[in-house]
């Protein structure tokens, strides 16, 4: 990040002959942060109660006019935090499950699409969040799995039509939630 907003560049890195394959950038400039005093391992665990703070940069504050009244926000951030071995590899185990009782050996290695690891070609995360409350530029939200500091690309109001009624899920996920006692 070059200055208090700055930017975040990303080159491409798509294969010669693929109809995105210049060696373009993407430059996405954050609208904020995210303030929160709760400890990473906390945060890790995402409880659908733990508070935070977006903090909206003042050139943005615009934006938010017709936010108030919605109770659900989809948060976009950039995963700044990560360890240099998180960012690359297209296969993990879904980690998250170790908190179920699952030891390592136990999960199966898919890829980064099928799972909400950090570990991604993009860091970019999704958080559905509640929004609990906008005082001028800062939104109070709940159940936002982002570390303190961490850029906000952007937010997005949540509407029924996002809503997925009939869906299904990969079997090896129900499997692993059925071990683990919880509903498919």
């Amino acid at each position: 990040m070059m200055n208090r907003i700055g930017s975040i560049t990303a080159k491409s890195i798509f294969k010669e002959g693929n109809d995105m394959s210049s060696n373009r950038s993407i430059v996405l400039q954050p609208i904020g942060v995210v303030r929160t005093s709760a400890p990473k391992d906390d945060v890790r665990l995402s409880s659908e109660e733990s508070e935070a703070t977006v903090e909206i940069y003042p050139q943005f504050q615009d934006a938010l006019e017709g936010l108030e009244g919605f109770s659900h926000i989809f948060v976009l951030s950039y995963f700044n935090q990560l360890r240099p071995e998180q960012i690359g590899p297209l296969r993990v185990k879904p980690r998250r499950l170790l908190l179920k009782g699952f030891n390592l050996e136990e999960l199966p290695l898919v890829g980064v699409f099928a799972i909400d690891s950090p570990t991604r070609p993009n860091p970019i995360g999704l958080s559905l969040v509640k929004l609990a409350r906008i005082d001028g530029q800062r939104l109070t939200v709940r159940g936002l799995d982002c570390f303190d500091g961490t850029p906000v690309l952007d937010i997005k109001a949540y509407r029924p039509d996002y809503r997925a009624e009939d869906y299904e899920l990969a079997d090896w996920y129900k499997t692993l939630r059925l071990r683990a006692g919880e509903d498919v």
